[in-house]
C-alpha cells in the first residue's frame, strides 16, 4: 500500500495500523471522537483502510468483532467529550489558543451545533475537527443527556461501521489497491457533502422564512399610507 500523502508519515492510516494494531486504532478513534487532543487524528481514512486490510487477509482481526469495538471506542469518545464539556462548561471559549488547541475550532463547532441541534452528533461525526468538538459543545450547551446519548449512538454506528464496511468492499476491488491514495483522498472529500447539503437546506429555509415575515409586513404599511391620503 502506499503512503496518503496528507499529512506527517506518522499520521498515515498503514503505519499507524502495521505499528499500533487495532487496539491502537481503537485508542485513536476513542480520541478523535471526543478528546481535545485528537482533532488532528485520521478518522475516515483509518476506518477505511482498516476495513480494506481485512478483507485483504493484511490485518489478521475479525470484521464483525473490528467494527463493534470500533462503534463502542467512538459512542464512548463522543461520552467523554461530552462529560468534558458539562465539567468546563463557558470556560473551554476563555481558553488561550496553544500548539493542540485552537479557539476557531470550539467557535466553528459551537456553531455547527447551534445549527443543526441534536443531529448535528450525526452529521458531524463524517466531517474531521468538527467531529472531535461537537460533543464537547453539546455538553457546554447543556444538551439533554437522553437525547445526547440517542444521537451519540446513532451517528457512532452509522461512521464507525459504515466507514469501515465500505473499506472492507471496496477493498475487493483491483483498482482500489492500484489506487488507494487517491481513495483516501477521495473518502476525505465525500465526507463534506452531508454537510454542504445541510448547509444548503439551511439557507434556503432562512431565505423563504425571511421572504414570507417581508411580505406581511409590507401590506400593512401600504395600507396604513393609502389611510393617511
Amino acid at each position: 500500500m502506499t503512503t496518503l500523502a496528507l499529512g506527517p508519515s506518522w499520521l498515515d492510516p498503514d503505519y499507524l495500523l502495521n505499528t499500533f494494531g487495532v487496539w491502537g486504532l481503537l485508542a485513536i478513534v476513542f480520541a478523535e471522537s471526543g478528546l481535545l487532543i485528537g482533532f488532528f487524528l485520521p478518522g475516515d481514512s483509518l476506518l477505511f483502510t482498516t476495513g480494506l486490510l481485512i478483507t485483504t487477509n493484511q490485518l489478521d482481526f475479525p470484521l464483525w468483532l473490528c467494527i463493534v469495538l470500533i462503534c463502542i471506542a467512538a459512542i464512548l469518545g463522543d461520552q467523554a467529550g461530552y462529560l468534558f464539556g458539562k465539567k468546563v462548561g463557558p470556560a473551554l471559549f476563555n481558553r488561550p489558543d496553544s500548539k493542540l488547541f485552537k479557539q476557531e475550532n470550539v467557535v466553528k463547532a459551537h456553531e455547527f451545533f447551534e445549527k443543526y441541534g441534536p443531529k448535528s452528533l450525526v452529521l458531524a461525526r463524517f466531517v474531521p475537527i468538527v467531529r472531535t468538538f461537537t460533543p464537547i459543545i453539546a455538553g457546554v450547551s447543556g444538551m439533554r443527556y437522553r437525547s445526547f446519548i440517542t444521537f451519540n449512538i446513532i451517528g457512532g454506528i452509522l461512521w464507525g461501521a459504515g466507514v469501515t464496511m465500505l473499506g472492507a468492499w471496496l477493498g475487493k476491488i483491483d483498482f482500489v489497491h492500484k489506487n488507494i491514495e487517491a481513495i483516501l483522498i477521495l473518502i476525505v472529500l465525500i465526507s463534506v457533502v452531508p454537510i454542504v447539503i445541510e448547509f444548503l437546506r439551511a439557507r434556503s429555509k432562512s431565505k423563504k422564512a425571511a421572504a414570507e415575515g417581508e411580505a406581511p409586513g409590507a401590506a400593512p404599511s401600504s395600507r396604513g399610507r393609502h389611510a393617511k391620503r
